[in-house]
């Protein structure tokens, strides 16, 4: 539920019905730092509500020009604050210009809602869907907006391959890594191995890292703006290595703060990431090698196949 207050005359809460079970997720606010519980919905839900209208002042009629709410899908990028580029945009009337003489509930249903794309919160991009009620009058509008989280499914890929690559340094560094897919969910297990060739510089350590490269594109030009976050970053081996030597890699992705890989994302912005391995010799020299990943989002079992899995568990037990 969300209750904001603008204007003197009225206030506006909003109420999206959540279905029992729903999960809903934790949202860091960007003005304030707080966090909130928005429900969580996937492309060609319904969406549905109550929308209440209360007058501030007892027997003080509200005159307006039509109330409406709308479900919006909008983009917000950094160097162009103040516009927000809007890739759904469902409207519905609530009521049509006149007078509320008391405070008064509407109720609202968007059926099957197109949301395309996945929720995003980056540095220079933010994705969001909002459900916005608006009281049009004559000087100044009231406004109030909901957000709700948007996940994006995807099925397996139908190729996925392993990678497997020789780099180094000539008469140097040999050392060739190999990491068992190229395409991960994002509650996988990243697993590979590195094997030193040829080592013939003092290496003290070795880091594997996570890195999401988010680009956005001004409208109108050409120009692109790039960042790079570190999503997780951890040591994967601490002392000089000898040749023959193998290096496991484990590294579980579930927990860390992922989105699933977006490209050209209503030609506005991109997310990728990339396995950044770093080695650093005795003289703090940093050696890299970056290699993209896919990553993908996957269903959760269903409360069903939660109950089918049980069951057979039970019976197995039993038997």
């Amino acid at each position: 539920m969300n209750f904001f207050g603008f204007g003197q005359t009225a206030t506006i809460d909003i109420d999206i019905n959540a279905v029992k079970g729903r999960d809903l997720v934790p949202v860091q606010q960007v003005v304030d730092g707080k966090v909130e519980k928005q429900a969580l919905f996937y492309d060609g839900e319904s969406l549905s509500g109550t929308v209440s209208i209360n007058l501030k002042h007892v027997g003080k009629k509200l005159e307006h020009n039509g109330i409406k709410v709308e479900f919006l899908g909008l983009i917000e990028l950094a160097y162009d604050r103040g516009n927000q580029h809007d890739f759904v945009e469902l409207v519905k009337e609530l009521a049509p210009p006149g007078e509320l003489m008391q405070s008064k509930t509407y109720s609202f249903e968007f059926r099957n809602a197109e949301k395309t794309f996945e929720t995003y919160r980056g540095i220079n991009a933010r994705l969001k869907y909002v459900v916005r009620v608006t009281i049009l009058r004559r000087i100044s509008d009231i406004v109030s907006e909901q957000e709700i989280t948007v996940h994006s499914l995807a099925s397996f890929p139908e190729i996925n391959n392993s990678i497997k690559m020789e780099v180094g340094i000539e008469d140097c560094l040999h050392i060739e890594f190999e990491y068992n897919r190229s395409k991960y969910h994002l509650r996988d297990v990243i697993v590979g191995k590195i094997y030193f060739l040829l080592v013939r510089i003092k290496i003290s350590n070795m880091e594997l890292s996570i890195i999401r490269r988010e680009t956005t594109t001004a409208s109108g030009s050409q120009a692109a703006y790039t960042e790079n976050k570190t999503i997780t970053k951890y040591e994967i081996m601490d002392g000089a290595p000898v040749k023959g030597e193998s290096i496991p890699i484990r590294l579980f992705l579930a927990g860390f703060d992922l989105t699933p890989t977006m490209q050209n994302v209503n030609k506005k912005f991109s997310v990728r990431y990339y396995l950044n391995l770093v080695l650093v010799d005795e003289e703090e020299r940093r050696y890299y090698k970056q290699q993209e990943i896919v990553l993908w989002r996957k269903a959760k079992p269903t409360s069903k196949a939660k109950r089918l899995a049980a069951s057979t568990l039970q019976h197995t037990k039993n038997s």
